[in-house]
C-alpha cells in the first residue's frame, strides 16, 4: 500500500454542496457509474441522514456500484451513523465516514462541547460505525486550525476504537503547502500506531492551494486524497481529482506512487459532471479545460510541431481528449442510440422514457448534422430519464431582435395543464423572453447567474445555458441546450423554475 495512492472522490457529497448543484438519485447513479469506470477507489455518495432523498440516493449507489467502495458521511451522532450504516448495507464494499470538529473555535461556538466530550463522542461514533462495516474513516473537521496535541490525542483514541482511515482536512482552505505537509508528517510521527491506518487529506481551495496542499500531504505520508471532479465543491471548491492524479502520474520521479485511475476517462467524466451540475469548466482549467492543450504562440506551435514534448508534458489523448467521436446522425435508429447511451452509462427506466429522448435526438438531428457524445449528454435531462412531469413546459417561443429596435419575445408555456401566453420587451431577446415568462409565472425568483457554453465546435453547435435562480434561501441551477441560444435560455429558465417547484430539497450535511 505504500506505493498506492487511494483516490477518494466526494463529488456526490462535497461537490453537491456547491450552490445549485444538488443532484437527484438518477444523476448520482449516472455519475457514480462513470466514477467506477474512471477507477476511483472510494465514492462518497452523500450524507444519508440529511433527508430521505439523500438516504435513497446513497443506497441506490450502494446497490449499483461493484468495483469501488461506497461511502456515506455521518456526523458523530448515533442517528447519523446508523442512517449511514443502513444506506451502505447493499454495497459490495461499504465505508462510513464520520467526523467531528476539533478546533477550539468550532468546539466552543458550534458544538459547545469540551475537548473531552469531543473525544468521547468521536470514539463512540467509530464504535457505532463498526456495527455496520469494518471500514471506518474518521475526520477531524477544521484540523488546520486545531491544536496539534489535541489532534494527536483524538486520533490515538479513534485508532484504539477501530478506525481504519484518518482524515486530516483543511476544511476552510487556510493552510499553505509547506505547513500542511509538516502537519501531516508530525501527526504520523506522533500518533501511536499511525502505521496501522491510512492517512488521508481533504483540502478546500479558498486560497487556490487545495491541490498543492494535497500533494504536499502525500509527499509527507498521506496515502489517500479526497477530491472532486473539476474541483467542484462549496465556496471555492475542493482539490481537483484530475490535477492530483495527473500530477502524481506525470511526476512519478517525485512521488513514486501509482493510482488505479484510467486517465483516458478523465475528460468524459469531467464533461458529464459539468453537464449534470450546471457548472461549466473554465477554458484554461488544467487537464480538462478546452484550452489545456491549445497553443496560440507561434514559438510554442513551432516547437510542438517539431517535437511535442517541447511544450507538452502529457498527451491530450492520455486524459481522454479526442475520445468522443462522431457516432450518430439523423438516419440512426433506436438501437444505435440506445447502445451509445449504454456506453455512456445512461439507463432508462422504461421504453416511454427512452422514446422521449429519442424524439429529442431526432429533432436535434434535423437541425445539426453531426451528433457527438456531448450532444447526447445534453439531451438527457433528469425529467426525461425519471419521467417527472414538468410543472412548467415550453410550447413555443418567438423572439425578434433588430438594430435600433427594442427586442421583443413572445412565449407560450404550460403551467400544469393550463396554457398561458405572454409577450414582453427587454434589453435583448433573452431578457425579453425571461420577462415574458415572469409576467406569467410571477415566481419572485432572483436570477443570480446566466452563462452560455458551446457543447461542441462549429456554428451549428448546441449552446448550453445555465441559469442560477434563488428564492427564499433556496438556490438551484437550471440547464437548457439548443442550437438556438434563445430557446436554450428559455429551456434553462423553465428547468430552474421546475427545480424550485420540486419538493426534492437537499439539506447541507452540517446543518
Amino acid at each position: 500500500m505504500n506505493n498506492q495512492l487511494i483516490i477518494f472522490d466526494t463529488t456526490l457529497r462535497d461537490g453537491e454542496q456547491s450552490p445549485g448543484a444538488a443532484m437527484t438519485r438518477e444523476t448520482k447513479i449516472r455519475i457514480a457509474r462513470q466514477l467506477e469506470k474512471l477507477g476511483v477507489n472510494v465514492i462518497e455518495a452523500g450524507f444519508a441522514a440529511a433527508s430521505p432523498g439523500d438516504f435513497a440516493a446513497v443506497r441506490a449507489v450502494a446497490e449499483t456500484i461493484k468495483d469501488a467502495t461506497v461511502c456515506s458521511l455521518a456526523r458523530a451522532s448515533e442517528n447519523d451513523v446508523r442512517r449511514a450504516g443502513e444506506a451502505i448495507t447493499p454495497a459490495k464494499s461499504g465505508r462510513i465516514h464520520t467526523f467531528i470538529a476539533t478546533s477550539s473555535i468550532h468546539m466552543q461556538h458550534k458544538l459547545r462541547m469540551s475537548p473531552d466530550q469531543v473525544v468521547e463522542r468521536a470514539v463512540q461514533a467509530v464504535k457505532w460505525a463498526l456495527e455496520y462495516t469494518d471500514d471506518v474513516e474518521f475526520s477531524a473537521e477544521d484540523a488546520v486550525r486545531s491544536d496539534m496535541d489535541f489532534l494527536v490525542k483524538i486520533f490515538d483514541e479513534v485508532i484504539k476504537a477501530g478506525a481504519t482511515t484518518l482524515n486530516v482536512p483543511d476544511t476552510v482552505g487556510y493552510s499553505i503547502p509547506a505547513a500542511w505537509g509538516e502537519r501531516m508528517r508530525d501527526l504520523i510521527v506522533r500518533v501511536p500506531n499511525s502505521d496501522k491506518v491510512i492517512w488521508s487529506t481533504h483540502c478546500h481551495n479558498d486560497l487556490g492551494l487545495a491541490v498543492a496542499n494535497s500533494l504536499s500531504a502525500v509527499m509527507n505520508g498521506a496515502r489517500q486524497v479526497e477530491c472532486t471532479i473539476n474541483g467542484l465543491g462549496e465556496r471555492a471548491g475542493n482539490a481537483s481529482l484530475e490535477e492530483v492524479v495527473m500530477a502524481v502520474k506525470t511526476r512519478r520521479d517525485v512521488f513514486n506512487l501509482d493510482t488505479r485511475i484510467d486517465t483516458t476517462q478523465i475528460v468524459p467524466t469531467s464533461k458529464l459532471v459539468s453537464s449534470m451540475t450546471g457548472y461549466p469548466v473554465q477554458p484554461n482549467k488544467a487537464i480538462v479545460g478546452a484550452n489545456a492543450f491549445a497553443h496560440e504562440s507561434g514559438i510554442h506551435q513551432d516547437g510542438v510541431l517539431k517535437h511535442r514534448e517541447t511544450y507538452e508534458i502529457m498527451r491530450a489523448e492520455d486524459v481522454g481528449w479526442n475520445a468522443n467521436k462522431l457516432t450518430l446522425g439523423k438516419l440512426s435508429g433506436r438501437n444505435a442510440l440506445r447502445s451509445r447511451f449504454t456506453a455512456l452509462n445512461v439507463e432508462f427506466p422504461s421504453d416511454e422514457a427512452f422514446n422521449v429522448v429519442f424524439q429529442r435526438f431526432k429533432e436535434l438531428a434535423d437541425r445539426k448534422s453531426d451528433i457527438f457524445d456531448e450532444d447526447l449528454q445534453a439531451l438527457v435531462s433528469d425529467e426525461a430519464i425519471a419521467q417527472v412531469k414538468e410543472h412548467y413546459r415550453l410550447v413555443s417561443l418567438r423572439a425578434h431582435s433588430e438594430t435600433g429596435i427594442l427586442p421583443v419575445a413572445s412565449v407560450i408555456i404550460y403551467i400544469g395543464d393550463v396554457e398561458c401566453q405572454a409577450e414582453s420587451q427587454g434589453g435583448g431577446p433573452v431578457d425579453a423572453a425571461f420577462k415574458a415568462i415572469e409576467s406569467i409565472v410571477q415566481s419572485g425568483t432572483e436570477l443570480q447567474l446566466y452563462s452560455v457554453n458551446n457543447i461542441t465546435s462549429g456554428t451549428d453547435a448546441q449552446g448550453e445555458v445555465t441559469v442560477r435562480l434563488s428564492k427564499n434561501g433556496r438556490i438551484v441551477n437550471g440547464q437548457g441546450a439548443d442550437t438556438d441560444i434563445v430557446a436554450a435560455s428559455v429551456k434553462a429558465y423553465l428547468n430552474g423554475l421546475n427545480r424550485l417547484h420540486s419538493k426534492d430539497h437537499r439539506a447541507h450535511p452540517q446543518v
